[in-house]
């Protein structure tokens, strides 16, 4: 059984992918990777992330769209570029503080 990890970012906080051009706001997070064999598979192998780290669940957008993702926190560092994230969801999820960090609205809070 994989060792949980505590996470390293938090809910409503702006991150960027390492290698690939996207970022997004963390809008929930898995302990431990919790999507389909199927999914993880069809990572390279090369570069397959472990599954005993937190996966991140994004709003996440590059130059061209916006879409949902899935990451692993290897994968992930902050984005301290300040700028907005311009997925449609995150306005309905979210309102933007003035440092720039997102908070969850009240009426989405469980």
């Amino acid at each position: 059984m994989p060792r949980e990890s505590s996470a390293k970012f938090a809910i409503g906080q702006v991150v960027r992918h390492r290698r690939y051009p996207f970022r997004g706001v963390i809008y929930d997070v898995d302990p431990v990777f919790s999507n389909t064999e199927e999914w993880w598979l069809s990572i390279p192998e090369e570069v397959r992330p472990r599954k005993d780290q937190p996966f991140y669940h994004l709003f996440a957008e590059n130059a061209e769209t916006e879409y949902v993702a899935y990451v692993s926190e290897q994968n992930l560092v902050a984005d301290t570029s300040g700028d907005p994230v311009r997925h449609p969801q995150v306005d309905e999820t979210f309102i933007r503080a003035n440092d720039g960090v997102y908070r969850v609205k009240a009426d989405n809070r469980h």
